[in-house]
């Protein structure tokens, strides 16, 4: 083998890795998503949770399940405010972050427990007075039925009358914007860490899929790279209203999010419905 062979080998087992795919929500994304997501406001987020909660709940919820808790954003909040709550997500990377969270979190001890399992069949010990599913959790359930099973996972937790409040992308919105390649670049430390996002738009099956690029950068060198492809599914209010019927529920309110009091549009990207357990 010429010296020139090899290079060209070395190079190509380079490419290689450099594209291969990580699990959705793998050990690299995970360690690097509390960074990624650092300017969302978990706790303006469980401000309106609880305002839901005194508008739209008979009595105040006192224990809560979080389905899709990823690495504790609201589970935590919550529970420092006194709730009862069961977090459930299926990354054990996002776990340990969540756990980790919890320990390091200050305050009284808190009620709050994180359990590895699919959301659309774990089986916990219930009733739950409310059921979340933040972060467009939902929007990762492609098809009818993985949709139909994560509703009726919220129902069969939920007492009678429970709410179960979620947000989601929003279809006339995705459609009339589209989504679009984004940088996300942040410093940590020495390091820089950049996410490059590439979707592509799929209106027959009402997805879109982004193939998200995760680099790490000390000086000039890249120290760390991977690939993770996440596919979501908008949703529509009709669409939203027949699967909550179907499972148990009803539509008590379809706000924008997180501007919930404001009525949806096609500038509304995301928004949160609020439903009762029937």
């Amino acid at each position: 083998m010429t010296r020139a062979s090899g290079d060209a080998e070395r190079q190509a087992s380079d490419a290689e890795q450099y594209i291969r795919m990580t699990e959705v929500f793998g050990p690299s994304y995970a360690a690097l998503y509390d960074l990624l997501y650092e300017s969302k406001d978990y706790e303006a987020e469980c401000d309106l949770v609880e305002r839901v909660f005194r508008d739209y709940a008979a009595a105040m919820p006192q224990r809560v399940l979080d389905l899709g808790c990823g690495t504790g954003g609201h589970a935590i909040p919550l529970a420092l405010r006194g709730y009862d709550v069961v977090g459930v997500d299926r990354s054990p990377d996002m776990l340990r972050a969540a756990e980790q969270k919890a320990r390091s979190a200050r305050g009284a001890p808190l009620l709050v427990r994180f359990v590895p399992g699919d959301i659309r069949s774990v089986d916990l010990d219930g009733p739950f007075d409310a059921c979340l599913c933040m972060f467009a959790v939902l929007c990762y359930q492609l098809g009818n039925e993985d949709v139909e099973r994560t509703l009726r996972t919220a129902r069969f937790h939920l007492s009678g009358g429970g709410l179960f409040v979620f947000d989601v992308w929003y279809g006339p919105a995705v459609l009339a914007q589209r989504p679009a390649p984004r940088v996300l670049s942040l410093e940590q430390g020495r390091r820089q860490v950049v996410r490059l996002a590439t979707p592509a738009l799929d209106p027959r099956s009402h997805t879109s899929e982004t193939e998200y690029t995760l680099l790490v950068i000390e000086g000039d060198r890249v120290v760390q790279r991977s690939k993770e492809r996440h596919r979501v599914r908008y949703f529509f209010p009709l669409e939203l209203e027949y699967f909550l019927a179907r499972t148990g529920f009803r539509l008590r309110r379809l706000g924008a999010f997180p501007a919930f009091d404001q009525e949806p549009s096609e500038a509304t990207w995301n928004v949160m419905a609020v439903a009762e357990a029937l």
